[in-house]
């Protein structure tokens, strides 16, 4: 992989070359967000690794003893002859996250020059052989093989397969940024809901191997993220979407520019930390909600969520059968917030396309705040309802920050190198995954430590939370048009381009169907077929969804 990263950009005649994926004149630009989409929903699986927990946690059997107090991380990370610790293995999430970001940052710019195509193909090596090396890490009960295959390795695969499509879109749907980014990147927050119920299946029918199904897995995911990379397509330099005009700047405080930003200069930039900023606030409060919604579900409304009134509902007083019922209920409740997740990325994109960014994200800190300042109290009051809608809503922010953030670069920085500046953006999505899920932990541990009951313990985070959102608003509001002396001149844009191998017109295999109506007909066949495979998944996950949710409202 380091060979296949480390080449120069210099032009070539090969299948992966970026002049080989222009396409030609009257290319349905509708086959590219299924293709965003099939990398999307199998890197998503990243969300839904905890379903692997509690088997790999009795890997040696039930009569084997678990690691100890005693034994260290490092020493666990080796140990052949116990049981791993949930704990350990859940830190699994913070390497997908944090080596997320840092791959992300690290080669955005080499996917602008290289293209999206090259770089989803490294993501599907990565991914898919990160599982493998995670299979064979289980199967010799290897915990660091486990670290390195799908936290490191794989996490590779997250960072580019996850911005390989976004410079893309946005300049196949000049007219629709927000919907175009929020199609792709909804597929990341749906992954899980395909990933984990296919997990639980594969599973069944491999008598509880888990290294069989990160084989299987790889395999399946290996074909979809192929054929979603070798899908791609780019437009030729210059087009645009028939009838269209690109909005013209009508004075110097105009937020959607039409001049580019080249990444090596965005580290500098205040509107980058500013953007930055706003965007880790948002995630930094949502997935500390998402960490821990359904336990605190559980703990703050106890058996009355299953009919059971006075003390005998009280979370500490329920015996097993209850809990077990409440487990159920908890798991409802996660896959509704799944749903809510997935939803919010397209719908909030979408409607920043009408409302703007800085507006959307506005929306998201001022009503995000209002609701984790309602949590408490509908905790208190026992108003369910109330407090599940606040969290679905919030849930669905957290993801819609997500899908909007790219349109908002393309406004602010110019749409040359944003998936390069996307990808140094993610750092702000790794740093919240270490501070959201600490926070809501800590203070959590430390109201129990006070004495608080377990339903009164969540409320301190909900504070906490309301400031954290305030900063992201303030940051938020601050951000303001370039200054021009950010953006290349024509020398600097021209060089770009020439790295990027821009071109004017399609060469070779990226010809698109042409302008013929029965070229246009075929074009319109493929691009339902395409949605149809990548749609007929989505709606299977969201079908085993709904069986959760509905446990979860019966």
């Amino acid at each position: 992989m380091s060979a296949v990263i480390g080449n120069d950009v210099g032009a070539g005649n090969g299948w992966l070359d970026k002049e080989r994926t222009i396409a030609g004149a009257g290319y349905n630009r509708w086959l590219v967000p299924p293709a965003a989409l099939a990398i999307h929903l199998c890197i998503g699986m990243a969300y839904g690794f905890s379903v692997f927990w509690l088997p790999l946690s009795k890997a040696l059997g039930a009569g084997a003893a678990a690691c100890g107090k005693d034994v260290s991380l490092l020493t666990e990370l080796f140990a052949a002859d116990c049981n791993w610790r949930i704990s350990s293995l859940s830190l699994m999430y913070t390497l997908f996250f944090v080596v997320l970001g840092v791959a992300a940052a690290l080669w955005g710019g080499w996917l602008e020059h290289v293209g999206p195509r090259k770089a989803g193909v490294v993501a599907a090596f990565c991914w898919c052989g990160g599982l493998l090396i995670s299979a064979l890490g289980v199967s010799t009960h290897q915990l660091w093989m486990m670290w390195l295959g799908s936290g490191v390795i794989g996490g590779i695969g997250l960072g580019l397969g996850y911005i390989s499509p976004v410079s893309t879109l946005i300049k196949w749907f000049p007219d629709r940024r927000g919907m175009a980014t929020g199609m792709a990147i909804m597929g990341f927050g749906g992954g899980a809901m395909i990933g984990s119920p296919l997990a639980v299946e594969l599973m069944k029918a491999f008598g509880g191997s888990v290294a069989a199904t990160f084989v299987c897995m790889a395999v399946i995911y290996f074909i979809f993220m192929m054929g979603g990379a070798m899908s791609y397509r780019i437009p030729a330099t210059g087009w645009k979407p028939a009838g269209w005009t690109p909005p013209a700047a009508q004075n110097s405080n105009a937020m959607i520019t039409q001049r580019h930003v080249h990444v090596k200069k965005v580290w500098g930039i205040p509107q980058f930390w500013l953007i930055w900023m706003a965007l880790c606030m948002n995630v930094t409060a949502g997935i500390g909600v998402i960490g821990m919604a359904s336990p605190m579900l559980q703990e703050v409304f106890g058996g009355t969520l299953i009919g059971l009134t006075g003390d005998a509902a009280k979370f500490g007083n329920l015996d097993k059968d209850s809990l077990a019922k409440l487990a159920v209920m908890g798991a409802g409740f996660a896959a509704l917030l799944s749903l809510f997740n997935i939803c919010g990325r397209f719908f909030w994109a979408s409607i920043s396309d009408k409302l703007s960014r800085k507006l959307t994200y506005a929306v998201f800190f001022i009503l995000g705040g209002l609701l984790y300042a309602s949590i408490p109290s509908s905790a208190d009051s026992g108003a369910k309802l109330a407090f599940v809608g606040a969290i679905c809503i919030i849930v669905s922010m957290y993801g819609g920050g997500f899908a909007t953030v790219p349109a908002y670069l393309a406004d602010i920085f110019g749409t040359q190198m944003v998936g390069a500046i996307h990808g140094r953006l993610l750092t702000a999505w790794s740093t919240a995954g270490i501070l959201g899920p600490v926070l809501i932990t800590y203070m959590r541990e430390y109201q129990q430590s006070l004495g608080l009951p377990k339903n009164e313990a969540y409320n301190q985070s909900m504070y906490i939370f309301v400031g954290v959102l305030a900063i992201g608003l303030v940051c938020n509001l601050l951000v303001r048009p370039l200054n021009p002396k950010w953006f290349m001149n024509d020398a600097e844009l021209a060089e770009e381009k020439r790295l990027a191998h821009d071109r004017a017109i399609a060469n070779d295999v990226g010809t698109g169907s042409g302008g013929s109506a029965s070229a246009a007909s075929s074009s319109t066949l493929v691009a339902v077929l395409a949605w149809l495979a990548v749609g007929i998944p989505l709606a299977w996950g969201v079908y085993r969804t709904l069986l959760s949710v509905v446990k979860f409202f019966g």
